[in-house]
C-alpha cells in the first residue's frame, strides 16, 4: 500500500479543528454534564441560545450572498408545514381552526412546544431515524424491527429525549443493561454478521460521512478518508456473531481472530489495524502469521446480564464505542446537521451524510456553534428541533420570486432564504391520506406498506418527482380502495355526499385536504365537473383523488 496521504489541510481547517474545538470547549466550560437531562428552565435557556445563533448566522449569510429572504409564511401554511415536519402528517381541520382562533401573540412558539410533546412527534421522528439508520426494507424487515423492539427503542429515545451520545453508545455496544435498551441490538443484528455492511452503516449513520468509496483505495476525492479507515472500522466489528439467547437476539463477540490484511489497487497489502478517521489507533497485540490463537475462558468476563453472551476482556466493539466514538467530534456534529436537514430540507453540510472535505458547510460558524450548544446542554434533540421550528428561516414562504440571486432567477437553496419544498415520505403520505379523508390515523395502516416501495426516499439530495410516482397515485388499486372505504359516517366523503350545495362541498373538501379555500377558477371547474357527473359519489371520489395526488398535497411547502 502506498504511504498514507496526509489529512487534507482543507478538511482540517473546515471540519476537524472546529469540531475538536467544540468538543474541548464543552468539556472545559461549566455546565450540564453531557447526557444529563435538562430541567424545563434549562431547556428554555438552551432553546434561546440556539435561537440567537440561528438568527445571527442565517442573516449574516443572507448579507454575504446579497440575498433578500422570502416573506413570512401565513398561518395556514405554517400549521400545515409544522404538523408535517413534527408529526409526520397534515393537521386536521379542527387543529387548524383551533390554532387560528388562538389569540396569543406567541401562538407559533406555543404550537411548536405543544406538538413536540405529542406521541405523533415520537412516532414520526422514530420513522425518520429508522429509515436513516436502517434503510428501507421489505415488509418482513419492518415486522422484525417491531417484533425485536427496535421500533419501541427508537420511540423511547424520542419520547424521553435521550442524550444522543448515550444512544450512540448503546447502538455500538449492543449489550443492553435495561429492558428499554434491548431494541438497540437490532442496529447491528439486522446486518447479519456482515462487518462490511455494519461499517458502511455506522460511518454515515452516526458519523455523517460515507466510507464505502475507500474499500479498494483511499477516497478519490476526500483524501482524509483512507482505505485503512474502512478496513479498520470493519475490524472493530468483525468478531461479532448474531446469537439467540433467553433474553432475545444478542451479538456475541470473540476474543480472538479478526486479523487480516487488505489489498490496494497497486498490489500491496496492509494489516487491518483498529484505525478510524480522526481518531487514535487502538493498540492490540497481533499474533504472528503462523501462530494459532486459543479461545480460552480466561479471555472473557461474565456478561453483566444473566443469559447474555460472555464479554471479551479486550472487546473491539467496546473499544470503538468508548474510546473512538465517545470522544469523536463528528458524532454530535453529524446529528446536529441531520436534524437541521430534517427541519430545513437540506443540511448545513449537504448531502447530510457526506460531511467530508468535498462537501463543506454553507454556514460553518452556524454548525460549529449549534454543535457546541448541543454538546454543552446534554445532547438532547428536542430543544434543537424547537429552536429551528421557531426560527425566522424556517417560517419563510417557499416561493422565492422576490429573492432571486444572480441572473439565473433561481434562489440558492444553501442560503436558506426560503423554505425548501420537499416531497412527503411514504409514512407522511399514508397518515395524511387518513387525516384528510377520515380525520384520524393509525401508524401501521396498510397504505404505509403500499407507499414505501413507491416513495422510498427520506431526505434525498435532490427532489425529483417521477412518472412512476404519478402513475402509481393515479391508478393504484389500494388508493382507490381507500377512497371507496372513506364514505363511512363522519368521514369527509360521506359528509360531502350529504351536502347538496356544490360550493359548500368544495369548500369542505379543500379545507380538509389542502387547508385552504378553492380559488374562483377551481370552484367553477369543480362545479362544472360535478354537474356533468351522473353519480355524485363517484364525482366526489374523483375530486378527492385529484386533490390528494396534486403536488400541493404531496409536498411540504
Amino acid at each position: 500500500m502506498p504511504p498514507c496521504q496526509p489529512t487534507s489541510r482543507r478538511f482540517l481547517a473546515a471540519v476537524v479543528r472546529p469540531a475538536l474545538a467544540v468538543l474541548a470547549a464543552s468539556m472545559l466550560l461549566a455546565g450540564p454534564i453531557p447526557g444529563r437531562a435538562e430541567s424545563p428552565e434549562e431547556q428554555a435557556a438552551t432553546t434561546a441560545a440556539y435561537d440567537k445563533v440561528i438568527q445571527q448566522e442565517i442573516r449574516a449569510g443572507w448579507e454575504r450572498r446579497g440575498v433578500q429572504p422570502a416573506s413570512r409564511c401565513d398561518d395556514r401554511v405554517f400549521v400545515r408545514r409544522l404538523s408535517l415536519d413534527l408529526l409526520g402528517r397534515i393537521p386536521t381541520t379542527r387543529e387548524v381552526e383551533t390554532y387560528l382562533a388562538d389569540g396569543r401573540a406567541d401562538r407559533r412558539a406555543q404550537l411548536v412546544r405543544h406538538l413536540l410533546q405529542s406521541e405523533d412527534y415520537v412516532h414520526h421522528f422514530a420513522d425518520v431515524f429508522d429509515t436513516l439508520l436502517m434503510g428501507r426494507g421489505k415488509d418482513r424487515d419492518y415486522d422484525e424491527r417491531q417484533r425485536h423492539h427496535w421500533r419501541s427503542y427508537l420511540e423511547g429515545v424520542f419520547r424521553d429525549d435521550r442524550a444522543w451520545n448515550e444512544v450512540v453508545r448503546e447502538l455500538l455496544m449492543a449489550r443492553p443493561n435495561r429492558p428499554e435498551e434491548r431494541g438497540s441490538v437490532w442496529f447491528l443484528y439486522e446486518r447479519k454478521d456482515d462487518a462490511q455492511r455494519i461499517a458502511e452503516a455506522v460511518a454515515p449513520g452516526l458519523f455523517g460521512f460515507r466510507i464505502e468509496c475507500a474499500q479498494c483505495h483511499d477516497h478519490p476525492l476526500a483524501d482524509e478518508i483512507e482505505q485503512r479507515h474502512y478496513w479498520g472500522l470493519v475490524a472493530f466489528f468483525n468478531r461479532g456473531k448474531n446469537v439467540q439467547t433467553k433474553n432475545g437476539p444478542r451479538i456475541s463477540e470473540s476474543a480472538i481472530g479478526g486479523f487480516s490484511d487488505f489489498a490496494d489497487l497497486a498490489g500491496g497489502s496492509s494489516p487491518n489495524l483498529l484505525a478510524f478517521l480522526n481518531a487514535v489507533t487502538i493498540d492490540e497485540p497481533r499474533p504472528a502469521a503462523e501462530q494459532k490463537q486459543s479461545d480460552e475462558a480466561s479471555l472473557y468476563v461474565p456478561a453483566p446480564v444473566e443469559g447474555d453472551p460472555r464479554v471479551p476482556k479486550f472487546s473491539r466493539r467496546e473499544k470503538f464505542a468508548t474510546e473512538v466514538a465517545a470522544a469523536h467530534p463528528l458524532i454530535a456534529r453529524a446529528v446536529v446537521n441531520r436534524v437541521w436537514a430534517i427541519m430545513m430540507g437540506r443540511g448545513i453540510v449537504h448531502p447530510f451524510n457526506e460531511m467530508d472535505s468535498v462537501h463543506l458547510p454553507s454556514h460553518p460558524e452556524l454548525l460549529d456553534r449549534l454543535t457546541e450548544i448541543f454538546v454543552d446542554s446534554g445532547q438532547q434533540i428536542r430543544p434543537l428541533v424547537e429552536a429551528i421550528a421557531q426560527s425566522e428561516a424556517y417560517q419563510l414562504r417557499s416561493d422565492f420570486a422576490d429573492n432571486a440571486v444572480g441572473t439565473s432567477g433561481a434562489s440558492d437553496p444553501a442560503a436558506f432564504s426560503h423554505y425548501l419544498e420537499r416531497p412527503l415520505t411514504a409514512e407522511q403520505l399514508a397518515r395524511s391520506f387518513q387525516i384528510a379523508l377520515r380525520g384520524t390515523h393509525q401508524n401501521d395502516h396498510p397504505l404505509t406498506a403500499v407507499f414505501r416501495p413507491q416513495f422510498p426516499d427520506v431526505l434525498p439530495p435532490e427532489n425529483i418527482s417521477t412518472v412512476k410516482e404519478a402513475m402509481f397515485l393515479s391508478n393504484n388499486s389500494a388508493v382507490e380502495q381507500f377512497l371507496q372505504g372513506s364514505f363511512e359516517p363522519k368521514h369527509l366523503l360521506a359528509s360531502a355526499a350529504d351536502c347538496d350545495a356544490p360550493d359548500r362541498r368544495a369548500e369542505m373538501m379543500f379545507a380538509a385536504i389542502l387547508h385552504r379555500s378553492p380559488t374562483d377558477e377551481e370552484l367553477a371547474r369543480l362545479q362544472q365537473f360535478w354537474a356533468a357527473s351522473k353519480d355524485r359519489r363517484a364525482g366526489i371520489a374523483a375530486a378527492a383523488w385529484a386533490l390528494l395526488t396534486s403536488a400541493e398535497f404531496r409536498f411540504n411547502h
